[in-house]
C-alpha cells in the first residue's frame, strides 16, 4: 500500500465526515490537507486521552513539538525520535499518533515545514491547557483556548490556500472560523466534559451565550468566505461550515448531534 493510500485510510478511520471533502480535493492539495489533519489529530488524541495522566500528556505533547522543530528534511521521518518518545505509552496511543512522523513528511516540500511549525506550536499550547486542567474563567480564556486548538488551524489553512493558488484571505476571519467550529464542539461535548470536571464555559456564561459566541464567529467566517472564488479549497471549507451550522440548529432544538443520514445529506448538497 502506498503511503498516500495509507494516509487516506487512516483519515477515513479517524474522521469519515472530514474524509469526504478532503477526498474531493486536487491531488497536491489533498496530500497537504490530509497530512495537516492527521498531524493535528495525532496530538489531539494525546490531549484527549482517557487514561493518560496530565503530566504524561504534557510531557508527550512538548516532546512532539520539540521533535517537529528539529525536523530538517522530508526524507527524515524522525522515526527513531518519535518511537523513543512514545515507547512508554506505545500500547495506549492510537495509530494516528504513533505514525505522526510519517504524516509530517507527506505534504509537498514547499509547504511541509509550515505544517511542522503549526503542529509544534499547537502541541505546546495543548500542554499548557492540560497543565491548567482546561479551566476557563473568562471570555478571554475561551478565546485563548479556541485559538490554541482551532483558530490556529484556520491560520494554517490560509497559508495552504495561498501556497496552492495564490489566494489571500482575511486571517482574522479564518481565526474566527476555527473558533466557531471549536465552540460547536464545546456545546456538543459539554456533558462529557463536565463528567471529567472540565468546563470550557466562562464562569458566568449560559448555553445561550455560548451559542451566540459560536454563531457570531461562524457568521463572520461565512460572510468572508462567500466573497471568494468557488475553487476546490472553498468547497473544502464550505462543508465543515455547513455541518457546524446544522449541528447548532440540532443542539438548540434538544438533539445531541447530527445523524449519519443528516451528515450525508449536507455533504451531498452543492456548495455556494
Amino acid at each position: 500500500m502506498s503511503i498516500h493510500k495509507d494516509v487516506m485510510r487512516v483519515l477515513k478511520e479517524t474522521s469519515r465526515t472530514f474524509y469526504i471533502p478532503v477526498a474531493r480535493l486536487p491531488a497536491e492539495l489533498q496530500e497537504t490537507v490530509a497530512a495537516s489533519y492527521l498531524c493535528f489529530r495525532a496530538i489531539d488524541e494525546i490531549e484527549d486521552h482517557e487514561t493518560l495522566d496530565a503530566e504524561s500528556k504534557a510531557q508527550l505533547l512538548r516532546q512532539v513539538g520539540l521533535i517537529l522543530q528539529s525536523q530538517t528534511s522530508l526524507k527524515n521521518h524522525m522515526t527513531v525520535e518519535f518511537e523513543a518518545a512514545f515507547l512508554p505509552f506505545k500500547n495506549l496511543l492510537p495509530e494516528v499518533t504513533l505514525r505522526i512522523g510519517e504524516w509530517s513528511v507527506h505534504a509537498p516540500t514547499s509547504i511541509a515545514p509550515r505544517i511542522w511549525d503549526a503542529t509544534a506550536s499547537m502541541a505546546d499550547r495543548m500542554a499548557h491547557w492540560v497543565e491548567a486542567n482546561w479551566q476557563v474563567q473568562t471570555e478571554a480564556d475561551l478565546n485563548g483556548y479556541t485559538f490554541s486548538v482551532a483558530g490556529a488551524v484556520g491560520l494554517l489553512l490560509c497559508d495552504i490556500w495561498s501556497w496552492f493558488d495564490g489566494t489571500q484571505i482575511d486571517r482574522a476571519l479564518a481565526l474566527q472560523f476555527g473558533r466557531g467550529l471549536q465552540a460547536v464542539n464545546i456545546l456538543r461535548n459539554q456533558s462529557e466534559d463536565l463528567e471529567r470536571q472540565v468546563n470550557f464555559f466562562p464562569a458566568t456564561w449560559t448555553r445561550s451565550q455560548m451559542f451566540a459566541y459560536a454563531r457570531s464567529n461562524l457568521e463572520l467566517a461565512r460572510n468572508s468566505f462567500s466573497n471568494m472564488p468557488k475553487n476546490a479549497f472553498l468547497s473544502f471549507v464550505d462543508i465543515p461550515l455547513r455541518l457546524a451550522e446544522a449541528t447548532l440548529d440540532t443542539l438548540e432544538h434538544g438533539g445531541e448531534k447530527l445523524t449519519r443520514v443528516q451528515v450525508l445529506q449536507i455533504v451531498a448538497q452543492p456548495g455556494w
